[in-house]
């Protein structure tokens, strides 16, 4: 029999970091020359403020602490406090998987219980971290007649 391989995490993190960054950046420019140059002008200073806000949220996301564990019996979402969702690697529907790019679509049935590993051009707001090796640990505990590969995700259907 062989034995229980230690579970693998893989955290989730953000995928427009540089984007928030800017946000952020530009902000607190349009908030600073609105309170010193400007007398605190109401448009330049809502909106330095906005992009502060904003940029922010996205980079204190829950979102960023959740993270996917493959094990031998069930892929899990799961954040610091609960599970999203576990899915039994027996109750796999399918995997699409791009042959060009470390991605893949793991669907669990319906879309609460299915996962995304985004690759380039994917329309994800998040990315994770070792997208290939956990391409890698999906595919191996798969069975092959259920999974698809493709070139690239955007062309499956």
């Amino acid at each position: 029999m062989p034995e229980p391989v230690a579970a693998q995490r893989f955290r989730f993190k953000p995928r427009f970091r540089g984007l928030a960054l800017g946000a952020v950046g530009i902000g607190s420019a349009l908030t600073g020359v609105s309170m010193i140059a400007l007398g605190a002008a109401l448009l330049p200073l809502a909106t330095g403020a906005a992009g502060i806000a904003l940029g922010a949220a996205y980079l204190l996301s829950p979102t960023w602490k959740l993270e996917v564990v493959i094990d031998d019996e069930a892929l899990e979402v799961r954040s610091p406090r609960a599970s999203k969702f576990r899915l039994p690697w027996g109750d796999v529907k399918r995997v699409v998987a791009a042959t060009t790019t470390p991605s893949c679509f793991v669907d669990g049935g319906a879309p609460e219980r299915s996962l995304l590993v985004p690759g380039d051009g994917a329309p994800a707001p998040y990315d994770l971290e070792d997208k290939p090796g956990l391409c890698a640990a999906i595919l191996a505990h798969v069975p092959a007649d259920k999974v698809s590969k493709v070139d690239s995700l955007d062309r499956a259907r």
